[in-house]
């Protein structure tokens, strides 16, 4: 599984004008593509990395999340209980190796890839992640202010 990973300052997701989730303030929108290897652990690992990492600070915290002096600086969305807007995204599997045409081999076909990021959604919440999603396939707008910017990659 890849992931793009951007804090943001609010977002949200349409389809046909229909706004499908959004959040305003801090969080997370979460690209994220899958590929044929790719299974329900791997999701519940992307999805522990994803609301674990430190790419918060302090002054992200709202009211309902109390964080001691002492705490460290920088902060997880975890510990802020920031919400989560995770986004399908099949084309960060695109390869540019040749030509001017990307391929999308790598990426799984959607009766694979489709459940795995629900699964990803799904671990999220479990987690306790605030989760809005797109829809799998449709063509989304997603709009977001980045923050920072901050925009990290993982692949599990």
């Amino acid at each position: 599984m890849r992931a793009v990973i951007q804090r943001a300052d609010g977002a949200r997701v349409s389809v046909d004008g229909e706004v499908l989730g959004a959040f305003d303030g801090p969080g997370i929108v979460l690209l994220v593509g899958v590929t044929h290897d790719d299974d329900q652990a791997k999701a519940a690992t992307l999805a522990d990395k994803v609301y674990g990492l430190r790419i918060f600070e302090h002054h992200h915290a709202n009211d309902l999340a109390c964080l001691p002096p002492s705490a460290p600086r920088e902060v997880s969305a975890r510990d802020l209980g920031l919400p989560v807007l995770v986004i399908s995204q099949f084309t960060l599997y695109a390869s540019t190796k040749k030509g001017r045409r990307p391929t999308w081999d790598a990426a799984a076909p959607g009766p694979i890839a489709e459940p795995l990021v629900d699964a990803v959604a799904q671990a999220l919440r479990d987690l306790g992640a605030p989760v809005h999603t797109g829809r799998f396939g449709a063509d989304m707008q997603v709009g977001f202010t980045n923050d920072g910017p901050v925009t990290v990659i993982v692949d599990v």
